[in-house]
């Protein structure tokens, strides 16, 4: 039981998607996968290896892995990512499709299928629900950490890494990942300059987000998903994510079911069988 997937690329206004597509019957459900914050496409290998019966594309976000990115001028936000996401389901001709995402790429795919019910089959999210919400009185301080990153954005300059493993052994230490979860995330993240190596990603996605929502604003997108939804969260839960406000967040999905997993934040890399099983039969469905 594996999915074989293969490099390809999808062209929507914005510029070229790159991905990985699976090969598959005519008639297999389709999933659109959506990777987490600075990852890519190759998250989603680890669980491929343990799933059937579906037509798999895992996309690199826009700004990630070997896509375009915005713009000049342009800023990365939640709203421009939904939309990207549809133009992806568009540019396939999938009219309805079925989400799963991880980290950042649950909380666009939840956003998806709140703003888009008619479109949205299934819904698996890994990690995280509907959004991250941050207190009315943190709007300011928040507005003002945005504008100074974007601000000095030019002044900052990529670093190099003069071999490859130099770069693997910074993400195993940031994501406390192993090394080759590590090295699936790098390889496909990475492009190679004089000296070595830097990131592909769009360094304007390390500007915070202007405004997150307040927890109420979550708990509405979250009753927003008319679709039948599965969510897998690790424990012990991520110190930005208290397990009373994730289990709050399902609990308000009217149709979701929860699992909960040992495991650490790429649980779906690390420990891919039991999450693959358990939403694999659900995604095929």
């Amino acid at each position: 039981m594996s999915l074989d997937l293969h490099d390809a690329t999808i062209d929507i206004p914005l510029g070229t998607i790159t991905a990985l597509h699976s090969s598959s019957s005519a008639n297999a459900p389709r999933v659109l996968a959506l990777h987490g914050w600075l990852d890519n496409a190759a998250s989603f290998v680890p669980m491929a290896r343990h799933l059937d019966g579906i037509e798999l594309v895992a996309i690199d976000l826009p700004g990630h892995g070997h896509s375009v990115h915005l713009p000049p001028g342009a800023i990365y936000t939640f709203e421009m990512a939904v939309h990207h996401v549809l133009d992806v389901a568009d540019a396939l001709g999938w009219e309805r499709f079925n989400l799963l995402g991880h980290s950042m790429g649950a909380g666009i795919a939840s956003l998806v299928a709140a703003s888009c019910p008619q479109r949205v089959e299934r819904l698996v999210c890994i990690e995280a629900l509907g959004g991250l919400a941050d207190s009315a009185e943190n709007t300011a301080v928040r507005m003002r950490e945005s504008v100074a990153a974007m601000r000095a954005l030019d002044a900052k300059s990529l670093r190099v890494f003069p071999q490859l493993d130099v770069a693997i052994q910074a993400r195993m230490r940031a994501n406390a990942m192993s090394e080759p979860v590590a090295r699936l995330i790098v390889e496909r993240g990475v492009r190679a300059v004089d000296g070595g190596w830097q990131w592909s990603s769009d360094p304007r996605l390390m500007v915070p987000t202007w405004i997150r929502p307040v927890d109420a604003q979550v708990v509405a997108v979250c009753g927003g998903i008319e679709s039948p939804t599965r969510v897998v969260f690790a424990d012990p839960a991520q110190p930005y994510l208290p397990d009373d406000v994730r289990r709050r967040y399902v609990d308000a999905v009217p149709n979701g079911e929860l699992l909960v997993l040992p495991g650490t934040h790429h649980l779906h890399m690390e420990t891919p069988q039991p999450v693959a099983e358990w939403v694999g039969s659900f995604l095929s469905g």
